[in-house]
């Protein structure tokens, strides 16, 4: 009886692996690199034919003249595509309330003439670790900031963020929101 049990348990294993593990993504894979080109190969972002980030990891930035991005939980390093996840720490935990108000005094560090509330999504990380984008009030906040180290006006630097914010999910979902990395790659073109 076990005999005549293992050939068909065995059969039946090697063809769903070939359906489920070989033909099934192949298949969404062709079908998504033929209608969504851009998005199934990563949607890389290019500089002189070499690719330096994707539209949708976010990447650390530190310097004062870029606009830093949502802070990253992942580990061993900030933004590991590899590792992604949230920091876990619920709403009463102190090392989350100590995270958040040392990532306070680095933004009233670095623009100390700035008196508005740091936005939450510059001192909260998101759920997957990666989030590219910030809220345009995040975006707003860093302008004085970005503009007084570029030596550009609020407005130049405004004008460049709005050219790069998204707005809502079929007009209605979510909020408008800035990607970091192109916003940061328009200004270091920006010519005066």
């Amino acid at each position: 009886m076990f005999k005549e049990q293992i050939k068909p348990a065995i059969l039946s294993f090697l063809i769903l692996t070939i359906i489920t593990g070989v033909l099934y993504p192949l298949v969404v894979t062709g079908i998504a690199k033929v209608f969504f080109p851009k998005q199934a190969n990563g949607s890389l972002i290019y500089r002189n034919q070499k690719p330096i980030g994707s539209s949708l990891i976010g990447q650390p930035f530190d310097n004062p003249k870029y606009f830093w991005g949502r802070p990253s939980a992942t580990s061993p390093v900030a933004f590991n595509a590899s590792a992604s996840s949230g920091s876990n720490l619920g709403p009463l935990n102190s090392a989350l309330a100590e995270t958040i108000t040392n990532r306070i005094k680095l933004y009233k560090a670095a623009d100390p003439n700035n008196t508005a509330p740091v936005p939450v999504d510059l001192v909260t990380s998101s759920a997957s670790g990666l989030d590219p984008h910030i809220s345009l009030a995040a975006a707003f906040y860093q302008i004085s900031r970005v503009a007084r180290h570029r030596n550009l006006s609020q407005d130049t630097v405004k004008k460049i963020v709005l050219q790069h914010t998204k707005g809502r999910l079929m007009a209605i979902i979510g909020e408008p929101v800035v990607n970091v990395l192109e916003v940061n790659l328009e200004l270091d073109e920006y010519k005066k």
